[in-house]
């Protein structure tokens, strides 16, 4: 989707970019009239490419609304294509805000992820709700990865609490603000990000007296986030629905001791690399958030597992490996989503 001052085509290295226009108004979430505006004028446009390029296989990003025009490309160019789920995308992921457009889409989403070539999902979160809902699904478990090289974990560090989070209602941040409340500790707290939940959050952190600092929107390839995430003791990340959080890798790259939800795709995460605590319990994160602040070695301890359990399973280089694989035989004659073999 176009947004902002990006231009319309880009070239970075050997991938090219084109951004359609939707009417996207705010970067941090897409709305669904967004999405089919963005839907009606991308069709054309794939479909133009696929026949331009003849590309070996379509590697496509959310059921919805991209699936629906890789189904449409491979029906009128019969290439396959490989869809992954990342959440929202799944029905009964996200029902605050995607219920009911699932409901109406239903017939569609089945057709899209029946013709998939494969649907791949990220944690086994994630694909237990698409197999309760498509049980015959082709689906293969490959988990995002991570740059290892953009984080160093240092040994001076701040006592200092980090979340990073689009703000949703979702994602738990007020259930560390009431963990907060009445806590007596001598650690900044830091939120970044942004999103429709930002003023009850700090309605909250007014309303409990709780002492935290909003920084915004920072972009994580910013020498500023690099710092942030670096220098901070512990990270917390309490949301209540999560695939397989990029944000995590980052944290864990960078060495911190992490406080995470154990109901979500964030256990599969983390392992045993960080304290668990249920969704939506302030009371559990407070207790967690007393023994890490007390407890030097405990920090130590969890942050050198954590950047030892990314070095060990999410580079990006074993995670873009199992990709090729299943590029490769999802490119084969044998691999066609039904929807490619029919056209073909």
């Amino acid at each position: 989707m176009a947004y902002g001052a990006a231009p319309r085509r880009e070239q970075l290295g050997n991938l090219t970019i084109y951004r359609v226009p939707s009417g996207r108004q705010r970067a941090e979430i897409c709305r669904p009239h967004e999405m089919f505006v963005y839907l009606l004028r991308a069709v054309g446009l794939a479909v133009s490419l696929a026949r331009t390029n003849r590309y070996d296989v379509n590697h496509t990003h959310f059921i919805f609304p991209d699936g629906i025009i890789a189904y449409m490309v491979a029906r009128a160019t019969g290439l396959s294509y490989i869809v992954t789920a990342h959440g929202s995308d799944v029905p009964h992921y996200n029902p605050d805000r995607f219920k009911l457009l699932h409901v109406l889409l239903r017939p569609i989403w089945r057709q899209v992820v029946s013709n998939a070539a494969s649907i791949v999902c990220p944690s086994e979160y994630i694909r237990e709700l698409l197999l309760k809902v498509a049980p015959r699904a082709r689906s293969e478990l490959i988990p995002n990865g991570i740059d290892i090289t953009r984080f160093t974990p240092r040994m001076d560090r701040q006592r200092r609490v980090l979340v990073v989070s689009r703000l949703f209602e979702r994602k738990g941040v007020q259930f560390l603000l009431h963990a907060l409340k009445g806590m007596h500790h001598d650690y900044d707290v830091y939120i970044v990000g942004d999103g429709p939940y930002l003023e009850d959050l700090r309605r909250i952190a007014n309303d409990n007296r709780v002492d935290v600092k909003f920084l915004g929107f920072i972009g994580n390839r910013t020498a500023e986030f690099r710092n942030l995430l670096e220098s901070s003791e512990i990270f917390v990340f309490t949301s209540s629905a999560e695939n397989f959080p990029v944000v995590l890798l980052e944290a864990m790259s960078a060495g911190l001791s992490i406080v995470t939800t154990d109901d979500t795709g964030c256990c599969e995460v983390v392992g045993d690399a960080a304290v668990k605590v249920p969704p939506r319990n302030s009371d559990a994160i407070a207790s967690a958030l007393v023994r890490l602040m007390g407890d030097p070695q405990l920090r130590e301890r969890l942050g050198k597992a954590a950047r030892e359990r990314v070095e060990e399973l999410f580079t990006q280089r074993s995670v873009s490996d199992r990709y090729q694989q299943l590029y490769q035989r999802c490119a084969s004659q044998g691999c066609h989503s039904d929807a490619a073999q029919e056209k073909a």
